[in-house]
């Protein structure tokens, strides 16, 4: 009889955590999207303006891999004033031969935070210099969390920056990074002041608006801009895709029409049909990354299947291992 397994955020929050193996798992996807026939349809998204609302499907099938995921991620963003997360969600796994599921993760979005930190690292090991240490980072939520713990597991990082709209927010995730990676984190009122002298620079805002302009640039910078995966999301000026060497996408296709791309295609700066690089393509060989330490580089991060596809697989393979979850026959 066929088998399901429905796994809790509580179970996957005791096998799953971001770490180095995390970040291998997504980097693996990032290569096989760049070397092998995945297939990975456009997201599904469903938008709810009245409350803030955005309901994001992804999935994709990467060759050699046995299951496939297919994520439902709604993310909210008034909810904080009701005192609800912004993102939840859930994932499913399905057998990549029969289309059966095989796992139900009901993670409220915890390994779509896991694997979008991890895009994260992957990101700055293979475009930040080598020597980075101070790192910016734009907002104080989730991604913002995590989005440093996972640099510092690629990075050599000694001190942090953060700047966010709520000081109040800043000043508590300041503090509990500071305790968590044992760094110099401090909070900074002005954006500008954030970036002088950083050598990484992440956004993880839901700005309509550009938080990070291009006049504060470093030579010797890296940005990783990930908040803006729908179109209307905006955190970078769009000058400062013409000015990256090299600009990076994690899909083309995918931030041609929703990243901060989109925003410097519509602003006449980019060419519509410019082609550039795939994270994928760096990892793999088949593009350069980095060409000199002056270079300010940018990674695009607007999310993709194989990520999800990854983590999940990771999920479910080390929840047989440790014996979790729940079994259902049918």
């Amino acid at each position: 009889m066929p088998r399901m397994t429905i796994l809790t955020e509580t179970d996957l929050r005791k096998i799953v955590r971001l770490d180095l193996d995390a970040i291998a798992c997504v980097e693996s996807a990032f290569e096989a999207l760049a070397t092998k026939a995945v297939a990975m349809p456009p997201i599904l998204r469903l938008d709810i303006p009245e409350y803030r609302g955005e309901v994001d499907v992804k999935t994709a099938y990467i060759p050699g891999v046995e299951g496939f995921a297919i994520k439902i991620s709604p993310g909210f963003f008034d909810n904080p004033k009701l005192g609800l997360p912004s993102v939840n969600g859930m994932m499913m796994l399905l057998n990549s031969r029969t289309g059966l599921v095989e796992a139900l993760l009901l993670d409220n979005g915890y390994l779509t935070d896991v694997r979008t930190a991890a895009a994260g690292a992957v990101a700055a090991k293979h475009l930040a210099r080598a020597d980075a240490t101070i790192a910016a980072i734009f907002g104080a939520g989730v991604q913002a969390r995590l989005q440093l713990e996972a640099l510092a597991l690629v990075r050599p990082i000694r001190e942090a920056r953060i700047w966010a709209r709520d000081p109040q927010k800043a000043r508590q995730t300041a503090e509990e990074l500071q305790a968590r990676l044992g760094i110099d984190v401090k909070v900074e009122s002005d954006a500008a002041s954030a970036v002088r002298g950083a050598d990484i620079i992440i956004t993880t805002t839901p700005a309509s608006e550009p938080v990070l302009r291009a006049e504060w640039l470093e030579p010797g910078q890296h940005i990783t801009a990930m908040g803006s995966d729908a179109e209307h999301k905006n955190e970078i000026d769009p000058a400062i895709i013409a000015k990256a060497e090299p600009y990076i996408a994690d899909r083309l296709s995918q931030t041609r029409c929703l990243g901060e791309l989109h925003h410097a295609i519509a602003a006449g700066l980019i060419a519509p049909d410019a082609h550039f690089a795939e994270l994928g393509d760096i990892i793999s060989g088949k593009a350069t990354g980095r060409s000199s330490p002056q270079a300010i580089t940018l990674a695009d991060l607007t999310g993709t299947g194989v990520q999800d596809t990854a983590i999940a697989s990771l999920a479910c393979e080390r929840a047989k291992r440790a014996q979790i979850g729940t079994d259902f026959e049918s």
